[in-house]
């Protein structure tokens, strides 16, 4: 029995690996929505028994709880889109989520750039 986990776990990634890569280019070809702009998905997790599965995206430029209501109302169109695409029993229901880590990276770059620049005029006063 142990030596099943492995397997499952690693079908659960190889399942959500591929619903990014086929949600990636049903976005980018079928959705029209003028509120979806320059999506990245950044990752999938489905939920063991595959019902459910969280989308996380960020955007280049647009607002992203306007693009998150778009996409969360598109769920139906882009999982019927997988149902195509998909040769798996059940297609999980779409959960679209913002992702802020690459948001909170240039906020936590910037700071570390500030302090490096207010250190270096420290030691020319010095």
């Amino acid at each position: 029995m142990a030596a099943k986990k492995p397997s499952t776990a690693n079908r659960a990634f190889k399942v959500a690996d591929q619903i990014q890569r086929d949600l990636t280019e049903l976005i980018a070809r079928e959705l029209k929505d003028p509120r979806v702009g320059m999506v990245t998905l950044q990752g999938v997790e489905v939920t063991p028994d595959y019902a459910h599965a969280k989308v996380f995206f960020s955007l280049l430029t647009g607002d992203p709880e306007e693009t998150q209501a778009a996409l969360n109302q598109a769920a139906g169109f882009l999982r019927n889109g997988l149902f195509k695409r998909l040769h798996i029993h059940t297609v999980p229901t779409l959960h679209f989520v913002f992702d802020r880590t690459t948001e909170r990276a240039a906020d936590m770059n910037a700071l570390i750039a500030r302090a490096v620049a207010s250190r270096s005029k420290d030691g020319e006063d010095a």
